[in-house]
């Protein structure tokens, strides 16, 4: 059973950053792919970047590239997002998500919502202008 704790959400300006990570609590082996959703109020849940092969290659929603950074610690299970030059349209729920073993949906479509089968309480993010 794969488990998934985020931390590190909050309130920040516009233009400001915030990281949030996120451990990964192994039962058996390490998940496939890892990823940052985002859900605000009235909202389907979207992606905001996603990592697979042990960090060997990114993927990030138009809407954050370049502000957005995801990285992963392979060694501390844990994943993290780094965001910078902060909008309030940024201001939702984000979760943590993984494909466990044998999901290998995520490889080719890794920024869908489906392909993943495990997912954090979430960590709310808000930004203010």
């Amino acid at each position: 059973q794969v488990r998934l704790m985020e931390s590190g959400g909050g309130s920040a300006q516009s233009g400001g950053s915030l990281t949030l990570s996120c451990v990964e609590s192994i039962g058996a082996r390490p998940s496939i792919c890892m990823g940052w959703f985002r859900q605000a109020p009235g909202q389907e849940r979207e992606p905001v970047a996603t990592i697979a092969s042990g960090g060997r290659h990114t993927y990030y929603a138009d809407s954050v590239k370049g502000r957005f950074t995801i990285s992963q610690d392979t060694t501390k299970n844990t994943v993290s997002l780094q965001m910078n030059s902060l909008k309030p349209e940024d201001t939702a729920m984000y979760y943590c998500a993984a494909a466990g073993q044998g999901s290998f949906g995520c490889y080719f479509t890794p920024l869908y919502v489906s392909r993943y089968n495990y997912w954090g309480q979430g960590t709310q993010v808000t930004v203010s202008s």
